[in-house]
């Protein structure tokens, strides 16, 4: 009921030292506004705010926070070399109604003394939020629990996500191909493939996670089990001729 993975009520938040939070806030506000910047740059940004990190550091976190900058790099996917790689259906690719195309994708949370990990998946056309679920670790069960959830609520003609090894997963895929839905994977190191959650993540933490500050598992759970219906049944978008995501993807308004 409350979109809490079993590992996130069962174990701590994943630990840092203060120093690597305070850091990694840093790094997470930074990559919002300039997705491009790869390590480089940020211990350049880092510096210029008087932290003085090596890329050693910074590459290091930004692996634990699952980011990378959007031009191609060799050897940052995450992916497993074991899992099959499926193409990008989307190039050209018009979309015209609900359910026609599904998104999921996993983003960093940052708490006062560590950090979580959120997945949801989002529907194309309406910017619908169908399922979300946060974890203390990068594994692939909360990814297919969001699945689960969101499958409850229909089933998409094609499912896009990132190469990310939960995703390339057997066990995930299985799921999708015995709804027999079309699997589309982002090629390596386009983040704008998957726009749309991208902007999610960018709305999601400058509207709720930067300005709550959670310090807490449960402050995480409050804060998104209310965040979330508040976007999909209040929130306008202008891009959908400002009605809400509910009014988009169900046609009616609550």
């Amino acid at each position: 009921m409350l979109s809490l993975s079993k590992g996130a009520l069962y174990y701590e938040p994943t630990k840092m030292s203060d120093y690597n939070v305070e850091l990694m806030e840093l790094i997470d506000k930074q990559y919002m506004k300039t997705p491009f910047y790869g390590s480089r740059k940020m211990v350049i940004y880092l510096s210029v705010l008087g932290y003085i990190v090596n890329r050693k550091r910074v590459q290091r976190l930004m692996r634990f926070m699952n980011i990378q900058a959007i031009y191609p790099q060799k050897n940052l996917s995450k992916s497993s070399p074991e899992n099959k790689i499926y193409p990008y259906l989307l190039m050209g690719q018009e979309v015209d109604r609900p359910n026609q195309v599904w998104s999921i994708d996993i983003t960093y949370i940052p708490l006062r003394h560590g950090f979580m990990y959120l997945t949801a998946i989002i529907d194309w056309y309406s910017r619908y939020v169908l399922s979300w679920k946060v974890s203390n670790s990068l594994d692939t069960r909360f990814c297919i629990e969001a699945l689960n959830e969101a499958l409850g609520k229909g089933c998409p003609y094609i499912f896009n996500s990132d190469q990310g090894s939960q995703f390339t997963s057997k066990e995930f895929t299985e799921v999708l191909k015995s709804k027999e839905i079309k699997i589309s994977m982002d090629g390596r190191g386009r983040v704008f493939d998957n726009i749309f959650i991208e902007r999610l993540w960018r709305t999601v933490k400058y509207e709720e996670v930067y300005l709550k500050g959670y310090e807490t598992v449960n402050d995480v759970k409050t804060g998104l089990n209310s965040y979330f219906p508040f976007y999909n049944n209040e929130r306008y978008h202008q891009s959908l001729g400002y009605i809400t995501p509910d009014e988009a993807h169900y046609g009616t308004k609550n």
